[in-house]
């Protein structure tokens, strides 16, 4: 009987961390999916028209360009 009790006592600690933990754990994520990004410059290609994030363009002498082929084709 007394190592029934030990047993339970355990048990409900053990069940108690761990639904505290889960309800941090899900607070964590909904306070990240709240949180917004940064928006993002975004440039048209001067050759296609296709619209791709600043950061990634190919810079030219006349504009950004959505690839190498692209500015090598419209600046020759």
């Amino acid at each position: 009987m007394k190592y029934l009790l030990v047993f339970l006592v355990v048990f409900l600690v053990a069940w108690r961390w761990r639904s505290a933990r889960g309800l941090e754990h899900h607070a964590r994520a909904q306070d990240k999916a709240t949180r917004l990004a940064e928006p993002t410059t975004m440039v048209a290609c001067r050759r296609c028209g296709v619209h791709l994030p600043e950061h990634d363009a190919v810079p030219g002498t006349h504009g950004s360009y959505c690839s190498a082929a692209h500015r090598a084709a419209a600046e020759s």
